[in-house]
């Protein structure tokens, strides 16, 4: 049975190969991201945060089968604080009653490897306290510091944590909504080119991100594992953050977590 899903980030990388393998299975997918989409929305500040859920809801009508979260940004500034972390959380926060309303609402993240990297402690708590102002505040002092490479794990950090504390709670678990993650290393988009583009950056993303099965993925790798996350075939699995990384958490943490 076709269902009816919204994603942000479906102008271009994992956001647009998910779009589209839902929409080759008969899925309506209701697009969310600055350009080229059903719902037109700036995810880094309250008022495009409040039209992207109330852009979705005119369209589904006041139900939806399923939200992935997949628009990201990744640079040493406040912005991955902004739009990774507290625009993710309002947009599943904010379509949340949408999803109980269906018959098996299923829900998803796009996280990190990187979210095991070292992080600013500051910024992570005031995300998880809900504090946009604090994390911010926080944030911009890493950025000052020179220390800004630490914001996006940060922010997919913070995530994790926020997806695994509220996902066994009355209004996500007892609602029957699945909420899980997908943590890619690293994902040939648009994000990551000018990665692949500095030699010194490629040295370091190697570094930081081995991946020995199969080297980097292409985002259609990633779409698919976040289409089954959200199948209506995944009715017991929440709160997990699942490494489509080529092995490199299992390579940085080794055998010892599990």
């Amino acid at each position: 049975m076709a269902r009816t899903i919204a994603v942000s980030g479906t102008a271009s990388g994992i956001g647009e190969a998910l779009a589209g393998l839902l929409r080759d299975q008969g899925d309506t997918v209701i697009g969310i991201d600055l350009r080229d989409a059903d719902v037109r929305a700036d995810l880094s500040g309250p008022e495009g945060r409040a039209r992207a859920v109330a852009g979705t809801l005119e369209l589904c009508g006041g139900t939806l089968d399923g939200v992935v979260a997949c628009a990201g940004v990744s640079d040493f500034t406040v912005l991955p604080v902004k739009v990774n972390f507290f625009g993710a959380v309002a947009l599943l926060d904010g379509l949340r009653p949408a999803l109980a309303r269906a018959g098996a609402p299923r829900a998803a993240v796009v996280g990190s490897i990187s979210g095991t990297h070292p992080v600013d402690d500051a910024v992570v708590r005031a995300c998880l306290d809900g504090d946009e102002d604090a994390a911010l505040a926080a944030a911009a002092k890493v950025e000052e510091s020179g220390a800004g490479g630490r914001l996006y794990p940060s922010s997919k950090s913070a995530l994790a944590q926020w997806l695994r504390r509220v996902c066994v709670t009355p209004e996500w678990a007892g609602a029957g909504i699945a909420l899980n993650a997908i943590a890619p290393g690293v994902v040939r988009t648009p994000m990551t080119t000018p990665l692949f583009e500095d030699e010194a950056m490629f040295k370091v993303m190697n570094e930081a991100v081995p991946m020995p099965l199969n080297g980097y993925a292409g985002p259609e790798v990633i779409a698919e594992a976040l289409r089954w996350l959200i199948a209506p075939a995944n009715t017991h699995m929440t709160g997990q953050v699942i490494y489509v990384d080529g092995g490199a958490e299992a390579t940085l943490r080794g055998p010892e977590l599990f």
